[in-house]
């Protein structure tokens, strides 16, 4: 295959920019804002979940301590009525008895259910603070996902510039060159991790990082500026220059 030697010579420029349009899609594919992103958002989804489960153990409690102080209500009423009969002297001994010692029940379940109470006010203040510690969590892992959010479209802002930058600079590097070579550099970069032409130095494809041998670089020499070279180890587009060492 023959091409002019000043379009191999240009076809390095077109890898360099290919090479730095693979540079920067890896760059925006792992963006370290991405990842920090990821676990700030995984620590927000658990935060929530247990947000939620300490909002229902504060609801439950909340019953737990309604019940009881309804409770407590019921049996001060019923203290207050016994009391009131009692006080009024009327009935037989024997019911006023009865109600002595039913005042004396009263009064100790009363004691029993404000036990209760408390203990229940202080599981009720555990959750309390359970919960707004995970509202505070919550809001600090908000603003947290928030800065990096911003970060993060800024990084993509960025290289989506110099990538637009650079397909421009391609454009124009690969404007006008043998249709052939084109076609051959293409086809090698998508089949050889995205390199299709690399440079002869000191008689070493840069591509493969392989030194020639003698008679490669004897058929080499032989060659005609226009013939396109290859190399023998990876197949990529050998370029010739001043520094080739033939």
């Amino acid at each position: 295959m023959k091409a002019p030697a000043a379009d191999q010579r240009q076809l390095l420029v077109v890898q360099a920019h290919d090479t730095q349009l693979h540079r920067l899609a890896h760059q925006r594919a792992n963006l370290p804002q991405a990842a920090r992103l990821a676990l700030v958002q995984d620590e927000e989804q658990v935060a929530g979940e247990e947000l939620e489960m300490a909002k229902a153990k504060e609801d439950d409690v909340r019953r737990e301590l309604t019940r009881v102080e309804d409770e407590i209500a019921k049996v001060a009423a019923r203290h207050s009525r016994d009391r009131e009969r009692l006080d009024s002297g009327g009935g037989m001994s024997r019911e006023l008895l009865s109600l002595q010692q039913e005042l004396g029940a009263l009064e100790r379940r009363r004691d029993s259910l404000e036990e209760d109470a408390l203990e229940v006010m202080e599981l009720l203040d555990v959750a309390q603070k359970a919960v707004s510690g995970l509202k505070q969590t919550l809001t600090q892992l908000g603003e947290r996902s928030q800065e990096l959010r911003a970060e993060l479209d800024a990084g993509l802002a960025r290289i989506g510039q110099e990538e637009a930058e650079e397909r421009a600079a391609r454009e124009d590097a690969i404007a006008g060159l043998n249709d052939g070579l084109v076609k051959l550099y293409e086809r090698l970069r998508e089949r050889l991790g995205g390199v299709g032409a690399a440079p002869l130095v000191r008689r070493r494809c840069e591509g493969c990082g392989m030194d020639l041998s003698a008679s490669d670089l004897s058929a080499l020499a032989a060659m005609a500026e226009d013939e396109v070279a290859r190399c023998e180890e990876c197949g990529r587009i050998l370029v010739r220059g001043e520094d080739c060492g033939l």
